[in-house]
């Protein structure tokens, strides 16, 4: 059977737009042999709708745009993602639907059976799960239909399964001839081999080909990659689809033998980070970027993921130095500006931080100088670069990275402004990483800004080692700690200092509230700082003394 895998990038509630993508994919896969086209996961409305779907009028819209789809369909079936209301009286309001289109008409193919309610995940508060998957005729061939989640409690899959039944056991046995998925799975730090695992344990639970068909995109914090997917019975890849772009393809069941593309980690988080600050901003309505040069590797990587996302002449760099800024600080600033082909800009900041202080004068009197008057520094480029973003219809973005959020290693309304923070989600040894990633091909960084020790630069010769652990060890601690929930004992024995340990685990605890109010940050790893950790901001558990 030849396949369409349509995974395009739609944008939540734009049903008008989402359609033309829907169509104009249908209409050019058809042309080129399809015999089933398939799309991602609530195509019709966008991925993820949230509480969109409590709004009048949202699921007829999505409903009228399904209809208006269908109407254009011909003797090629198409499987779309839509919201369908349930109109049983009992349960959910709505149901996460398949309908199948063909020859001018649409019924329900499939609901889904099993609803993520984890990290970013909240479908059961919206949706009411099917009992079991469905199962379409298409060209004399029985095909097993399943919804994204119902993939992912074979077991095996999951340390503890989440569900009480398997979708992919139920359709073992009943002789289907091919299973497709549709998706809308978010891009993380090795989800490309959990899906191919996946996949293969599908496909040979129940004897017959596999096809995935993944969403791609931003939306909000999410990053959708595509790179659909399609394994034969014996579990090997034929086919894998592009990352991170739109493709619509047609792939060949019978003939196809392609092998799975190899797995590039910092290619594909530099891919991701670019997807996702363009389709934020651009489905924002936000043209041009704005962001605070310092010097230092956290700007200089956000700038050339900014430079890459919206061209180099829609980015502006801005440095603003204090009386205290170091000169390599300035110059470094400047060669990325220049490497980049971004607008540059330079504004001191001493006269602004020196009325500041003198306006608080009075009530500090007698007092001795510490973090406060490092953050007057902090907060008067914050209030800068919230002017010039007001000024010239730029968005902000902010620098910081997840080690430093984290601990609160950052000034909330300082360097914290903007919107949307762009590497708030790669650890500060990913930084490094990613920086000598992008210095692959030749200096876009310059060396200086890699290889200095970090700093702040709020005080004469500061360096982050001096309130913080090297990276590499906070880094494992944080990793630890945050995204593995391992207490302070279980991470000093696997041989961290107990002090540094217990200091950590502390910062990160009261600095709740400072994350609570930082601009959204772009996802790339299994856990991030965003809607998927609920930590409450007044507890009283202390992870540290246990």
């Amino acid at each position: 059977m030849k396949i369409g895998l349509a995974q395009v990038n739609t944008t939540v509630g734009d049903m008008a737009g989402n359609l033309q993508k829907v169509s104009d994919a249908y209409t050019r896969l058809c042309s080129d042999g399809a015999e089933l086209v398939i799309f991602p996961e609530l195509v019709v409305c966008g991925y993820p709708p949230r509480d969109l779907l409590l709004k009048s009028r949202f699921v007829e819209e999505n409903l009228a745009a399904l209809q208006a789809f269908a109407v254009q369909t011909g003797s090629v079936p198409a499987m779309v993602g839509f919201v369908e209301r349930n109109e049983d009286g009992a349960g959910k309001p709505f149901y996460n639907a398949v309908a199948i289109c063909r020859d001018g008409q649409w019924a329900v193919a499939t609901r889904k059976c099993l609803l993520p309610t984890y990290d970013v995940f909240d479908e059961a508060r919206y949706f009411e799960p099917a009992d079991s998957p469905g199962f379409v005729e298409v060209g004399g061939k029985l095909v097993g239909v399943t919804i994204c989640e119902d993939l992912w409690n074979q077991p095996g899959m999951v340390d503890q399964q989440r569900y009480g039944g398997d979708p992919v056991q139920s359709i073992a046995g009943k002789g289907v001839d091919l299973l497709v998925n549709l998706s809308a799975s978010p891009w993380h730090l090795g989800k490309e081999r959990e899906r191919e695992e996946l996949l293969r344990q599908a496909a040979q639970t129940c004897g017959c080909p596999v096809v995935y068909c993944n969403l791609v995109g931003g939306n909000d914090e999410l990053i959708f990659d595509g790179q659909s997917l399609a394994m034969n019975p014996d579990g090997e890849v034929v086919f894998s689809g592009a990352g991170f772009i739109e493709e619509s393809v047609v792939i060949d069941l019978a003939t196809d033998r392609h092998k799975a593309r190899p797995v590039d980690d910092l290619k594909n988080v530099r891919q991701a980070l670019v997807l996702g600050l363009r389709d934020y901003a651009s489905k924002s309505g936000f043209r041009k970027a704005i962001l605070g040069l310092s010097g230092g590797i956290d700007s200089a990587v956000t700038a050339a993921i900014a430079a890459e996302a919206f061209g180099p002449g829609n980015v502006s760099g801005v440095s603003l130095p204090s009386g205290i800024s170091s000169q390599h600080s300035r110059d470094d600033a400047h060669a990325l500006a220049k490497n980049l082909g971004i607008e540059y800009h330079s504004v001191a900041i001493a006269d602004l931080v020196s009325a500041a202080e003198g306006a608080l004068s009075g009530m500090f009197a007698g007092m001795d100088e510490d973090v406060t008057e490092e953050n007057i520094q902090a907060r008067s480029r914050g209030l800068l670069l919230m002017a010039l973003s007001n000024k010239f219809g730029a968005l902000l973005l902010t620098t910081g990275n997840k080690s430093e959020l984290a601990v609160g290693y950052c000034t909330l309304y300082g360097d914290m402004c903007g919107g949307l923070a762009v590497i708030s989600d790669l650890p500060k040894c990913l930084v490094f990483d990613l920086a000598r990633h992008l210095n692959r091909d030749g200096e876009v960084i310059p060396v200086n800004s890699i290889e200095k020790p970090p700093s702040a630069e709020l005080r004469p010769d500061q360096k982050d080692e001096d309130s913080l652990p090297a990276y590499p060890v906070l880094d494992a601690i944080l990793e630890r700690y945050v995204e593995r929930g391992r207490s302070a004992r279980e991470i000093v024995e696997d041989g961290f200092e107990d002090a540094v340990v217990r200091d950590i685990i502390s910062k990160v605890d009261r600095n709740e509230y400072k994350r609570k109010q930082a601009a959204p940050g772009l996802k790339i790893t299994p856990l991030a700082f965003g809607t998927g950790r609920r930590m409450p901001i007044v507890q009283r558990f202390n992870s540290g003394n246990i």
